[in-house]
């Protein structure tokens, strides 16, 4: 390229691109350092300062701005990285800056070659998206074309706008027609725009009893322009879709056409269908666009170019009403907006340019077709089979009722614990978009809801493909990951009802009934002081539940663990993540419950002792004093003077014993230390009692995690292992009989009167009882004791 930029003869131009090049080359090698030095954090800069009075020289500069762009990358790892954008993309950022240097030419050479501009990437465009003797207007924000053609329409309805202005328009009000499927805030823009009030607009609904449920119904639309024309109203414009912004689909625009013919109103098509416009073969229901009066279109993200203007094609005779309109400007500024795509389309070339979209339409047919295979995912454009927008989502049916999303079969399931089961599809749906994007994320899937149709996923190729570099392996990957995460999602969904049942019938827990949660549910335990009336925090409660998740998460599960506030209240809850087939809900829910009990117990306990504490040490302190009182009395009054108390006790001492009390923690009693100063030694006191297990304790295997259900195989072996336990309890047994006959021979022969030894017969009871190892050098024995 530098070869290249030696035969520019304008050294101005030269020194842009060498200038431009080496910005991008340094901008992008910065943020390969940065991908790859994910462990070190650039100073990013971003406090303002005093603007130095030298100046910087360019390299610095263009490092600020590097450390700006990627400075914070390493708190916000989700955050989008900036794309590679290639060599058209340089062309694209080279025509801002060509723009700025050709608005320093004199007027007559600018006035030459913006109009040259303007008119070759008219022509091009309408050539390209077959749009015949059309003009185009170049706008940076995508809404701003139709409000400029809805002025043109005012302007072209009512002959006196001008001189008139608003009073026309309130003798004879303007209808504006937009699909209920449009993309949302696109009417409110509209009356912003325009200064009209929202009575102006007029909602078209879509189809309910034939065809697509996102196509705007023609029939209502027809019926509320004749009501409009007898109510006094004039019918303004009308805007369709050739690809709606949420499931691609496209409206009946040929019929579409012909109404708006019949009634005068403009007839205005957007959407991501036109690109295919651009293709050998198009829909007969995008190829109706092309008789259209105005037509918006986005080429910067179908071709990937950045900073692109996006495109308002349309028809119109007068430029004197495009002029007032603004569709069209004597300025240079505005006409030089079409320069970036100027350069970029004659860098791609017509094949390059068509190759693109191709390849995005083949990416979704080929996710399309691969979907259909796959159970459970139900695609929601199936009927549109030349849409380059793949809508799908996750679903179970339900045999022998209405399409809802199944759940475990419960014969008497009420229609309320079917709508649960509907949102616990949508928060599933959630779940594979969010996991799907972080393992997929050159498919540039969006997670989107539909009021009909719930959470889905979409894959819009021709907004993404060409800026993240979509390929055919990404979409093979793509289905992939969705079969690998079905098993789970199905899983997760039959076990939830499972589990709302085991807790509402554990005493002690609270099911908490939370739509968006993908897991298998919601719970929370309900401890003694626990105040359901109220939906504040509880701090005790939280206390419990934060005990409770650091216990779960010790036991090493697959499944995940979490606490958070209810979904309708402030109250800490345990969420429960996503399972697999072979998860035992009845364990786990009696885990929960057994874990928590144990922790409440635990912190009352604790509470207790410290009230007992308290309580004994002021009771002990009553009863020495008493002791004190007593021992005055006993010893006289005498005894207590200095001088005469030690003569009086030298002649007659007093043998008193040393009282005092000690506190037993475990019966929670306060004892005298009498027998401890008799017997020289501290008795054993109480014994406490065992701590009661779980009545659903379970034997696992080794290696065997928690909550897991056991097969066949480890049944059988558990089988086994307890009749080998049997019979080795029986050879232990026999081996202690022997011995202790062992043991009584030789006792006979060392005692004189043929009695045993109490030594021998102590070891012999100790074997009896197992506390003492016979010392028996054979085999089995050694083995058994391990056992043991």
């Amino acid at each position: 390229m530098d070869a290249s930029l030696e035969k520019i003869a304008d050294p101005t131009l030269a020194e842009m691109g060498k200038n431009l090049k080496e910005a991008m080359k340094m901008l992008e090698d910065s943020q390969r350092r940065t991908e790859e030095e994910n462990g070190k954090k650039l100073v990013s800069g971003d406090i303002p300062g005093p603007l130095q009075g030298s100046g910087q020289d360019m390299v610095s500069i263009l490092q600020l701005v590097q450390n700006l762009m990627h400075g914070d990358e390493d708190e916000e790892p989700q955050s989008p990285r900036i794309q590679n954008i290639g060599e058209q993309g340089h062309m694209a950022l080279l025509g801002h800056s060509l723009g700025a240097y050709i608005s320093t030419l004199d007027k007559e050479k600018l006035r030459k070659l913006t109009t040259r501009i303007l008119s070759d990437t008219t022509l091009w465009l309408c050539r390209i998206f077959r749009y015949e003797n059309g003009c185009a207007y170049f706008h940076e924000e995508e809404r701003e074309g139709l409000a400029k053609i809805c002025r043109l329409a005012i302007h072209s309805r009512y002959e006196d706008f001008v001189v008139d202005g608003f009073n026309v328009l309130y003798n004879k009000k303007p209808v504006i027609y937009l699909s209920a499927a449009a993309r949302p805030g696109l009417g409110q823009y509209l009356c912003n725009q325009l200064g009209l009030p929202f009575p102006c607009l007029c909602r078209v609904p879509c189809n309910t009893m034939f065809g697509s449920q996102h196509q705007m119904d023609v029939a209502f639309l027809e019926k509320l322009i004749k009501d409009d024309v007898e109510r006094g109203r004039l019918p303004l414009l009308l805007v369709a879709n050739a690809g709606t912004a949420a499931v691609g689909h496209t409206d009946k625009i040929g019929r579409l056409k012909e109404l708006c013919e019949q009634y005068g109103i403009w007839l205005h098509v957007e959407g991501v269908n036109l690109a295919t416009l651009a293709l050998g073969y198009v829909s007969s229901s995008v190829l109706a666009a092309t008789k259209c009066d105005s037509m918006t279109m986005t080429p910067g993200p179908w071709l990937g170019l950045p900073a692109v203007p996006a495109v308002t094609l349309y028809k119109h005779d007068d430029p004197a009403l495009t002029l007032v309109a603004g569709l069209t400007s004597n300025k240079p500024a505005d006409k030089l907006r079409a320069l970036p795509l100027w350069l970029s389309l004659q860098y791609l070339g017509l094949d390059g340019i068509v190759e693109r979209i191709k390849h995005a339409c083949q990416l979704s047919q080929r996710l399309q077709e691969s979907l259909k295979k796959v159970n459970y995912i139900k695609i929601l454009v199936e009927d549109e089979l030349s849409s380059p927008v793949v809508v799908f989502r996750f679903f179970q049916e339900l045999p022998g009722s209405d399409p809802v999303f199944k759940a475990v079969p419960v014969p008497n399931m009420t229609p309320s614990a079917v709508g649960r089961e509907r949102h616990s599809c949508d928060a599933l749906n959630r779940w594979l978009g969010e996991q799907l994007k972080q393992l997929v994320p050159a498919s540039g899937l969006t997670v989107m809801d539909l009021e009909a149709d719930g959470t889905c996923l979409r894959f819009s190729p021709l907004m993404t493909a060409a800026v993240l570099g979509t390929r055919g392996e990404d979409v093979d990957q793509l289905v992939a990951c969705i079969q690998s995460k079905l098993p789970v999602l199905s899983c997760t969904l039959q076990l939830r009802e499972e589990f709302k049942q085991e807790v509402e019938g554990t005493a002690g827990l609270l099911y908490v009934d939370d739509p968006n949660w993908p897991g298998i549910g919601v719970v929370r335990y309900e401890h003694a002081n626990d105040d359901k009336s109220t939906l504040k925090s509880d701090p005790e409660g939280e206390k419990i539940h934060a005990g409770l998740l650091k216990k779960l998460n010790e036991l090493e599960s697959d499944l995940t663990f979490k606490i958070g506030p209810e979904y309708k209240s402030m109250k800490s809850c345990l969420y429960v993540g996503m399972a697999s087939d072979d998860t035992d809900v009845a364990e786990l829910v009696e885990t929960i419950v057994a874990t928590a009990r144990e922790i409440e117990e635990n912190s009352r306990l604790l509470e207790n002792m410290t009230e007992v504490v308290r309580k004994g040490i002021q009771e002990a302190q009553v009863e020495l004093q008493k002791a004190n009182e007593e021992r005055l009395l006993e010893e006289g009054v005498l005894r207590q003077i200095p001088v005469v108390g030690s003569v009086l006790n030298w002649f007659s001492p007093v043998q008193a014993l040393q009282k005092g009390r000690t506190f037993n923690l475990t019966a929670g009693s306060l004892e005298s230390t009498e027998p401890i100063y008799v017997y020289k030694a501290q008795g054993a006191g109480v014994t406490p009692p065992p701590t009661p297990l779980g009545t659903h304790t379970k034997q696992r295997l080794p290696g065997q995690k928690p909550f897991k259900r056991s097969t066949r195989g480890s049944d059988a072996l558990s089988e086994t292992s307890s009749v080998s336990h049997i019979e080795d309890l029986e050879k232990v047994e026999h081996l202690s009989g022997g011995l202790e006959q062992m043991t009584l021979e030789a006792s006979s022969t060392e005692g004189h009167s043929g009695a045993p030894s109490p030594r021998h017969t102590d070891q012999t009871e100790a074997v009896k009882k197992g506390a003492l190892r016979p010392e028996v050098d054979h085999p089995q024995v050694e083995g058994l004791e391990s056992l043991r």
